[in-house]
């Protein structure tokens, strides 16, 4: 696995490989470079993919110090990485909270970017979505085991996650957790990102994220595109309605039976990565 170092000494995980136009994907919240493995199966062959761990998740370093856990932190760590590779520029594929730290380095950054293709993600970050996430965040798995989480999952998951195959659920339920030897299993981040999001969340009025429609606006003249799941608590569809207002070019497609975040294997979310890495080369 190859890191790179963080200015602060931090050693962050990253994956490259494939050829082609650069596509960096980045991770939700909790998770992990093993989200996009989907990703690299389909499209190795006609770009470069790279994956990255946020620190504190994956094989990322935790830091000593919960409050670094924040966008803007982790937008300086993706250009650290597009530094130490050699990278002017490079397309992203943002997964919910690698959205959130594609639209911050639009607003500041823009000349790095390539274009930004999102994941479930948009301006507005709904309520209801980020109270669900707080239900779990930090806490150990509910499940034990991974067959008991491979019988509970689809239940649990449903409605707003339908008709998927078993192996999908399998592959998940190992990319989002550790797996031990004995089945059992772990978190693959630091719980205590759990308290970065809550101080975040309990911050003064100035201290909160900025408005984040103007960041969205920012990236005027790059390639966009979106997917949504069709049952998402967290991008509504009135968001995204109007992010296809503000970007009538941007590619879309919603996917049915898919809550947040699509796994990235849909025909739906495929296409639309096709599509974009279209634009890009």
């Amino acid at each position: 696995m190859p890191y790179v170092t963080a200015d602060d000494g931090l050693r962050l995980a990253y994956d490259d490989r494939g050829d082609g136009p650069v596509l960096l994907c980045l991770p939700g919240l909790t998770r992990n470079m093993a989200d996009f493995e989907p990703v690299v199966d389909h499209f190795a062959h006609r770009a470069r993919i790279i994956r990255m761990d946020f620190r504190g998740r994956g094989a990322s370093d935790h830091d000593p110090d919960p409050a670094n856990y924040t966008v803007l932190r982790e937008g300086a760590d993706v250009l650290a990485l597009l530094d130490h590779l050699g990278l002017a520029r490079a397309a992203i594929l943002g997964t919910s909270r690698g959205g959130l730290v594609a639209m911050t380095l639009a607003g500041a950054h823009a000349d790095r970017l390539a274009g930004v293709c999102f994941n479930d993600i948009g301006p507005v970050v709904e309520a209801e979505g980020l109270a669900f996430i707080l239900g779990y965040l930090g806490q150990p798995p509910v499940d034990p085991d991974f067959e008991t989480a491979l019988a509970n999952l689809p239940g649990r998951m449903a409605p707003a996650f339908a008709n998927v195959p078993q192996e999908t659920w399998a592959a998940h339920i190992r990319r989002v957790w550790t797996v031990a030897g004995d089945g059992t299993l772990s978190l693959r981040y630091d719980p205590r990102l759990r308290d970065a999001v809550e101080a975040q969340m309990n911050a003064s009025e100035a201290q909160r994220p900025p408005d984040l429609w103007p960041l969205f606006a920012a990236l005027a003249g790059l390639p966009v595109a979106l997917i949504r799941g069709a049952n998402s608590n967290i991008l509504s569809a009135e968001t995204a309605g109007k992010m296809r207002a503000m970007r009538p070019d941007m590619i879309y497609a919603e996917v049915p039976d898919r809550g947040h975040v699509p796994f990235l294997d849909e025909p739906e979310s495929l296409t639309v990565i096709s599509q974009f890495l279209d634009r890009l080369t």
